[in-house]
């Protein structure tokens, strides 16, 4: 297939440049409207019983909980919410919402006034709650905070009460809004700072352009795809920020591996079509391979039934696909028509050469003199960093994921502070079937469950339920604790507890149930295109293990930094005391993916190495010098591009943009620079072990670095052209 893609590119270089053009700023043009056609939702499990709940509580009982909660303070800061003028306002704006169409359910402390948990305990603060009749809870925030936030004024024009909105419309409606910002301000951040690194890694404009041009073109692509999916499922607006950071980062990734593949062939043969098909053949089986690799990773969030999640495996899929496509068919076609012109607008003085003999060589020599002593160091340091993960705690994104300057979040704040119970982590459990006048005792029973402040019960043509105001937050072990006693509790009858804690059990509960399986997926899929690749059975094992180390002490970090808090107003955000379940997996499973990312680059030298000669050490040592700096180079630009994104507003998006960041600089420093030789020197031969079966099924179906297509050298030829560097007829040394 490479073979054929490289003689298209050959042959018909304008013509892919062209119809790829069109296909990118086509992909773009409708790309351009994927943010109004994402969701803010999805963290709920669709199958749970909080879901179900919800359902019969909007269509049976014609009730659901509040998604709007109005805090209501008067101007005057010696006022109460009590005061007849304020009290004339509140009622007023209690009637402007009850007449708004697109509301209903509208209750407040001046109509409601012996419902608890409507007037903060010192009377200076009073909710007004209701329910939007949007599809999307983020529609309805975007209409209050438009038309009911601020003030409001009395019959002379003086503002009497201030308005803030809150609640999960409020919450989503800014959190899109956070995030369209924050991904302008993280590409006017990557974007510059990757121009000035690519062309002090390259040396050259055009060589230095390519990576960022192919980056652009995934992330155009990828936003195409984006909108195309949108027309058959469900998409998380979260998904935008992944697809512009992984878009950039691996198409950068890809074409810098390309390019510098094709230059270190420029310098062996000034045949610019041979020098092609070589980096294809080579480069593009390892991009591709490489590919597969972080797909498979991406794929595994789909066995989580939240939406939010699968929404990464679309827009991550389509963003690697885009990019492997790009890498091998689009770029050696601009390679092609470019040609030895790939070093013009050259700005440094001499363009680095290849060579099989460097600094990083001598890094891997060194390890490998000293194999123990630096594989124990390196491991008890990720262990030492990894082990605040063994504190972890999960929950829920709420209000404090935005920024203090957030009126969701200013309204959160206040609930938290001032009132007896949180109205916004109401519960209700929804009784189908069951009529109200036969409650009496189990409204008495779930009145004495601990932290429940009052319990309303409600009927309804088609059974009632039950309103609980608790007083501990959602997504807390408090919180979870009060479900599972609400639903412990013996029913008359039918019975679902629903609302912000509920759901956010429920959905830890669905994580954890299919994570085993998820996890159990990577390790096979990997650990088999890994086999394939290598023709061993203890190199999988290897990255399988190395990589569960490495993450682990990344996870520990932002147990450290997110969860307890450490640096909170350096990087300005609210420690919560948990992290974001649905954010962690998705940190592991982007994490693990180019981790192995790295691995398949260092891999498939040290395997070119080892066939040409069969000197383990050597391979090693010259496959590291080969890929060290194109690895950190690389490592560098997609930390950089996450990084980025430890800016956002968000703090759920700082976290996953940090995280990454962490995982690829710690993977491409400590793991492949000094763990990978350290244990490939202690393993000796049996890096490149298999049994009999399984070697005979590699000779068959492996996929190996160089063919015989175009007369390139074959497997274990021993020959200049199949390790680029090597000096005729030199023996190869091992260290001792």
């Amino acid at each position: 297939m490479l073979a054929a893609t490289s003689r298209l590119s050959a042959r018909r270089p304008w013509w892919v440049i062209l119809v790829a053009a069109v296909l990118v700023l086509g992909a773009g043009a409708v790309g351009g409207a994927v943010p109004d056609r994402l969701g803010t939702g999805g963290f709920d499990d669709p199958a749970s019983e909080s879901a179900r709940g919800e359902e019969i509580l909007a269509t049976q009982l014609g009730a659901g909980s509040p998604d709007v909660v109005l805090v209501v303070t008067p101007v005057d800061p010696a006022a109460t919410v009590d005061d007849p003028a304020v009290a004339a306002a509140g009622l007023e704006l209690t009637a402007r919402l009850a007449a708004d169409a697109e509301l209903t359910d509208v209750a407040s402390y001046w109509v409601a006034s012996d419902a608890p948990g409507l007037r903060s305990e010192d009377g200076r603060h009073a909710l007004v709650v209701a329910r939007g009749t949007a599809a999307e809870v983020v529609d309805t925030g975007e209409h209050v905070l438009a038309e009911h936030a601020g003030q409001v004024t009395d019959a002379a024009g003086t503002p009497v009460l201030d308005v803030l909105v809150g609640g999960p419309a409020g919450t989503f409606a800014e959190l899109q809004t956070q995030i369209e910002q924050d991904l302008a301000r993280a590409e006017s951040i990557a974007i510059p700072v990757t121009i000035a690194l690519l062309v002090l890694v390259f040396g050259s404009l055009v060589a230095a352009g390519l990576p960022l041009l192919l980056g652009i073109m995934s992330i155009l692509g990828a936003l195409g795809a984006l909108f195309a999916i949108t027309a058959v499922t469900d998409v998380s607006v979260f998904s935008l920020n992944l697809t512009i950071a992984l878009g950039l980062g691996l198409g950068i990734d890809y074409a810098l591996f390309m390019v510098s593949r094709y230059r270190e062939e420029l310098e062996r043969t000034p045949d610019v079509v041979a020098a092609v098909a070589r980096t294809v053949r080579t480069a593009g089986r390892t991009v591709v391979f490489s590919g597969l690799t972080v797909a498979v990773a991406l794929c595994a969030l789909l066995f989580f039934p939240l939406y939010f999640l699968r929404s990464f495996a679309y827009a991550g899929v389509a963003v690697v696909v885009l990019s492997v496509l790009g890498a091998v068919v689009v770029l050696p076609a601009v390679l092609v028509k470019l040609g030895h012109r790939v070093n013009a607008g050259r700005l440094l003085r001499r363009a680095p050469r290849p060579s099989a003999e460097g600094a990083w060589s001598r890094v891997a020599s060194g390890v490998m003199r000293r194999p123990w002593p630096v594989a124990i160091a390196v491991t008890t340091l990720l262990l030492v960093l990894g082990a605040p993960f063994l504190g972890a705690e999960w929950g829920q994104p709420d209000d404090r994921s935005l920024p203090t300057s957030a009126q969701s979040r200013q309204a959160g704040d206040l609930m938290r502070e001032e009132f007896a119970g949180d109205e916004a982590a109401t519960l209700t459990i929804a009784l189908p079937g069951t009529a109200a006048d036969a409650l009496g005792a189990y409204v008495a029973e779930i009145g004495r469950v601990a932290n429940v402040v009052a319990v309303t019960p409600m009927a309804a043509d088609a059974g009632s339920y039950l309103v609980v105001l608790p007083s501990v937050s959602p997504y807390t072990a408090e919180g979870d604790t009060l479900v599972q006693e609400l639903r412990d509790v013996p029913a008359p009858g039918e019975r679902y507890v629903v609302g912000a804690a509920a759901g956010g059990l429920d959905a830890k509960l669905a994580i954890g149930e299919r994570l085993p399986w998820a996890i159990g997926f990577i390790a096979l899929t990997t650990g088999l295109l890994l086999f394939l690749f290598t023709g061993s059975v203890v190199l999988p094992v290897k990255a399988l293990v190395l990589n569960l180390l490495s993450l682990s002490a990344t996870f520990g970090a932002m147990v450290w930094i997110f969860q307890d808090g450490r640096f909170a107003d350096v990087l300005d955000f609210t420690p919560t005391g948990h992290l974001e379940l649905g954010v962690a997996i998705l940190m592991f499973c982007v994490a693990f993916g180019l981790s192995m990312d790295y691995e398949v680059f260092l891999l498939s030298r040290i395997k070119e190495e080892h066939d040409a000669h069969g000197d383990n050490t050597l391979a090693v040592a010259r496959g590291l010098q080969r890929t060290g700096s194109i690895i950190s180079a690389a490592a560098g630009l997609l930390a950089i591009v996450f990084v980025a994104f430890a800016f956002s507003g968000v703090a759920t998006v700082k976290l996953l943009g940090l995280g990454i960041a962490l995982a690829v600089v710690m993977d491409a420093t400590l793991v492949r620079g000094l763990l990978v030789p350290a244990v490939m020197r202690l393993a000796g031969d049996w890096n490149w072990w298999a049994p009999a079966p399984l070697r005979r099924a590699y000779e068959r179906f492996g996929l190996r670095e160089t063919s015989a297509d175009d007369g390139a050298p074959g497997v274990g030829a021993a020959t200049d052209a199949t390790v680029p560097g090597t000096e005729p007829g030199r023996t190869p040394v091992t260290v001792q």
